[in-house]
């Protein structure tokens, strides 16, 4: 069982600033380096990826061991889409990719996906999935995006995304819409460089962010892009570190109350605009609730210290820290996914998780089937 009770307030801006990092590292086990790191930084979340998962039992144990170093209940994330994005797929079944899943054309198998997966992560010990994506399936970025995306049509798209995200939700896990302002333009992979989008946005306001306006309330996170979009901004400025994205149309156009969060600052897209120190900042800056940095743990500690020093000598951004802390910490405290973590996983949970993941390969082969016997 986790804290059943925790601060109301963070009272030193390290604690502040620590709530605004989720970290990568590249333990499988709790090492001393590792909880050392987390003592010292309390960061808000942590993130798993394939390098930390080994099997079920160890990913439980590597994330409840994360949880009793922190004060504060951590968000525990890991990416898990489906197909090509699946970072359980060898600790338990591989998970239909998005597009396979929506070819159905069932919504019952929409969200019957999002709680399989959903399970997936209770049962190892994760609470967010930041999933599904809500980037439209356009022909520019078919090559990078492949079948993480389901339709061209914004409604479509919609559709799968919020019978996914209830999917998560009856599995106690919080979702994520992904990657604002939408990528389905883009012809680079972002975590190489920084792709260009010339769109205008009155068209990115009737299909891009048409996921976004319809479900508004729906998602627990929105993850920024490391995209430009010169149509809108004016400038080369990835929207993860814009004030216009994030604040203006995010916050303000569109009305989105949760949270707010950039895609992982190791990534190319972003590098080539500032270091991952002042991105950190920037971010804030711009209208982000937390910045993520997956891959570097010389990249954890320099955004840390960087966040840290420049509330040190603004106050203004000494507020705004405070301030983003205490809106990630009142979330944490009303969220029913970060109330408890499951137990240990037995064999018998793994066997069942196992066999819910075969019938939706099952159910997703048999449309493949009879839409092949249709042609």
């Amino acid at each position: 069982m986790l804290r059943s009770s925790f601060s109301k307030r963070l009272n030193t801006l390290r604690e502040q600033v620590g709530q605004l990092l989720i970290m990568g590292f590249d333990e499988a086990e709790p090492s001393a380096k590792l909880r050392s790191t987390l003592a010292t930084l309390q960061p808000g979340g942590v993130i798993l990826f394939a390098r930390n998962i080994q099997h079920p039992a160890q990913t439980w144990h590597l994330l409840h061991e994360c949880e009793q170093i922190v004060n504060t209940p951590l968000f525990r994330c890991v990416d898990l889409e489906g197909g090509m994005v699946d970072r359980l797929r060898n600790a338990i079944a591989p998970v239909p990719s998005a597009a396979d899943v929506f070819a159905t054309r069932d919504r019952k198998a929409f969200r019957r996906a999002g709680q399989v997966i959903g399970e997936e992560c209770r049962a190892l010990g994760f609470n967010v999935d930041f999933a599904p994506v809500s980037d439209l399936g356009l022909e520019p970025s078919r090559s990078v995006l492949t079948s993480r995306t389901v339709s061209a049509d914004p409604k479509e798209t919609a559709t799968f995304v919020r019978e996914f995200l209830r999917g998560l939700k009856d599995a106690e896990v919080l979702g994520c819409g992904k990657h604002f302002p939408g990528l389905g333009e883009g012809e680079f992979d972002s975590h190489k460089g920084l792709p260009v989008i010339r769109k205008p946005l009155k068209r990115m306001w009737e299909e891009d962010l048409y996921p976004y306006r319809d479900l508004k309330k729906d998602f627990p996170f929105v993850m920024v892009a490391h995209a430009a979009y010169p149509d809108v901004t004016n400038d080369q400025q990835p929207a993860s570190l814009s004030k216009k994205w994030i604040t203006d149309i995010l916050r303000k156009k569109i009305g989105f109350k949760n949270l707010v969060i950039t895609d992982d600052l190791d990534m190319g897209g972003v590098q080539a605009a500032a270091s991952v120190g002042d991105a950190a900042v920037q971010t804030l800056k711009a209208g982000a609730d937390m910045f993520m940095v997956c891959n570097s743990e010389e990249h954890v500690w320099r955004a840390y210290h960087m966040v840290l020093s420049e509330a040190d000598r603004d106050r203004r951004f000494a507020t705004l820290v405070a301030e983003r802390a205490q809106r990630v910490l009142d979330y944490k405290r009303k969220s029913a996914a970060l109330k408890r973590m499951a137990p240990r996983p037995t064999q018998k949970i793994v066997d069942k998780l196992q066999r819910a993941i075969w019938e939706l390969n099952e159910e997703v082969r048999l449309e493949q089937v009879a839409a092949g016997a249709q042609q």
